[in-house]
Order: C-alpha cells, then structure tokens, then sequence
C-alpha cells in the first residue's frame, strides 16, 4: 500500500512539474508583459512576452501596405526549450544574431551607433556605402558584394549563410526574398523610410536593437538624438524671422518638390521656416510645372537641396529657368550633394534618417546664422 502511494504520489509531483513546461511551449500561453515605448515611429511595434520572446510588428514595411508582418526573436539560451507555431509567424529569429545582411544604406548607421557592424557579412550594391568603417570592413573582404536590390545574387547569399537578412521593398513583389525564405534564412522587412518625421525615421534604432540584444542600448542613443534634436528645435524658435524656402529642382521638364506633410517639410518647419508648399497634403513629393514654382518661389529667401547640383554653373547650364529665382542670384542655395564618401555615395541618404538632429542644426545655421553663429554645417553646404 505504501509502495501504491509512493507511486501515485511521484506520478502527480512529476504531472505537475511537467505541466508548466508545456505551457511555456505552447505560443498561445505567451502573455504580453510589457511592449517597448515607440514614441514617434508609426510601422513598427515591440512587445516582450512572459516566455522572454520578443515580438516585433511591421505594419508599414513600404508605403500603403496591405499586410503586416509579426516576427518573434527567441533567446539563443531558450530556444531548446520553446516551441513556436510557425504558422503564427513571418519568421522566427534566435537571437543574438551574430551574421547578417542589410539592404539599405539607411541601415548602416544603426549598426555602427549599436557597435555591431562586424556583424554585417553581405550587401547589394556596396559602392553607395559611405561611412568609413563599413567601407573599411568592405575593402578587407568581410562585407561581400551581393549585386543590387533588385536581383541580390542568392547563390552567393545563401553560402554566406547569415542568421537574418533585413530586407528593404517598395512592394510585396519581391521573388529575391522568397528564394531566401525557402533556404530557412529569415528575413524581416524595415519600412524606416515610409516614416514621416524626422524622429520617426531614427527611432528606429529600437528595431534593431532585439536582434543583438542591445534594447536598452538602442533606447539610450536613441533618447540622445531625440533630446539633441528638440533642443535645437527650441532654439530655431528664438529666432526674430521666418525666411521662405524654395526646394527641389527640374527634372525632364517636371520639378519634383517635397510634399507638405514629408520629412523634409517638417525641417524646414522645425529650423523655424517657411516652405513655400507647407501647405500642401502629400508625404511623399509632389510634381510640378517650372511656371508653378516660380509663381510661388520666385521671391524666396533661401533654396535648399536643389537636385545633385553642387554649383550654379552646373544649375545654369541645365536650365535657364533657375536664373528667375531671387535666391538663385542672391547665392542663397545650399545642398547636400557634396557631402560623399570614398566612392561617391550620398552621406546624405545614408545618415540623415538616423540623425536628423544633425539636419536641423545644419538648416537652423544657414536660416538663422545668428542662432548657431559657430557650428559647422555637417550635410547642407553652400554651392560653389
């Protein structure tokens, strides 16, 4: 009889030391414990469950997307220990993740500012890389050459075997990525670019952190460059004038301006500005008649990112149009297309998502030299 109840006993100990095992397995006994603070950023979400599986949501991966994308990153030291329906997600990450490829040079700046860019092993079209140290780590062969982003070389991909590939697409057509999910390497989408604010494309950052492990590192720089950028802001506001500006240029016949509510607007907005076309709805930019913008440019104090052009000359040769433009005769136009690296990529595309503190300082000084009398413009340079 003791023997019975020894065994009856044992058999329920062990029934109840099995049972929150399965439980911790089963995805849907995962409860939310706390989700990350995105302050700014509208694409993407980052929820941290009871099990240690971190969830991130994409909701904008490119603009007016139909669909979203869930991806759960498992604890390497949890991962024999989890079972995850795969069904219920985009794809499933052991994280830290030690090799990756990224697909946008937007992308770049993140990994530096977390100090894991010798995790980076592959990317599509390296000669737009302008940072130094990537462009360092590409010289000495550990960043391999993986063609362009609309046709990666798979096959060198997949012998590169990295543990995720961070994919960026204007739309769902995208058979390069299916290939590469076939392989059993994940790949989780970015839409930084779709953000409309210059907060909301940098933070950002806290995307990538989960990946590496480096959440409240990501949060730190990332809380840096907020405080960074709205004090400037608040100092643009001192400021006794609000200049107008003119943007853009012609291109076949069509100048392409930033749309009202883009992010480019909201700097001008923020270095206490006038844009000439604030007034408008779009977000992305908008396309009109040279007669349009000279009817409502033509007197504006300042031009600001005028196409690729880095002198007037160039600008006069191109169009005769631009010598209309008060500021084009004043010597008021200051663009970014200067501002390259080794192999002549656009700092500018690179960096100015992730700091666009730096931005705003560069167009508060050339707006109101009087605010920032001493500080060196880091993108915007005047033409030559």
């Amino acid at each position: 009889m003791k023997y019975c109840l020894l065994l009856a006993f044992l058999f329920q100990f062990l029934s109840c030391k099995e049972a929150p095992k399965g439980l911790e397995e089963s995805s849907t006994a995962n409860k939310i414990k706390s989700e990350v603070a995105i302050k700014y950023a509208k694409g993407f979400t980052i929820e941290k469950l009871d099990s240690g599986i971190t969830l991130i949501k994409i909701s904008s991966p490119w603009p007016n997307a139909e669909t979203s994308f869930t991806y759960a990153l498992v604890p390497k030291e949890k991962a024999a220990f989890i079972t995850l329906n795969k069904d219920e997600y985009d794809a499933i990450i052991t994280v830290p993740v030690e090799n990756i490829v990224v697909t946008s040079t937007t992308h770049i700046p993140a990994l530096e500012a977390l100090e894991v860019e010798n995790s980076l092993i592959g990317f599509p079209d390296t000669k737009y890389i302008s940072s130094e140290k990537t462009r360092a780590l590409i010289t000495n062969g550990h960043v391999k050459e993986l063609g362009n982003n609309e046709s990666i070389n798979t096959e060198l991909l997949l012998t590169l075997k990295p543990d995720l590939v961070i994919g960026f697409s204007i739309d769902s057509q995208n058979k390069t990525y299916n290939t590469i999910q076939r392989a059993n390497i994940p790949v989780v989408y970015n839409g930084d670019w779709t953000e409309e604010t210059p907060l909301g494309k940098a933070e950002w950052i806290k995307f990538f952190g989960p990946f590496f492990g480096l959440e409240k590192k990501a949060d730190v720089i990332f809380k840096s460059i907020e405080t960074s950028y709205n004090s400037a802001k608040s100092l643009a506001q001192k400021a006794t004038s609000t200049p107008t500006v003119l943007s853009g240029a012609i291109y076949k016949d069509v100048w392409y301006v930033p749309g009202g509510k883009s992010w480019a607007a909201q700097f001008i907005s923020d270095a206490k500005a006038h844009y000439i076309y604030k007034d408008t709805k779009e977000t992305g930019s908008l396309s009109l008649s040279w007669e349009n913008v000279l009817e409502k440019g033509k007197n504006a104090d300042f031009w600001i990112a005028p196409d690729a052009f880095t002198s007037y000359s160039k600008m006069q040769e191109s169009s005769a149009h631009y010598q209309q433009f008060d500021a084009f005769n004043r010597k008021n136009i200051y663009s970014f297309a200067a501002t390259t690296g080794a192999t002549g990529g656009l700092l500018y595309y690179e960096l100015a998502p992730s700091r666009p503190d730096l931005v705003l300082k560069d167009l508060i000084h050339i707006f109101h030299p009087e605010i920032l009398p001493d500080y060196e413009p880091f993108f915007f340079k005047p033409l030559k």
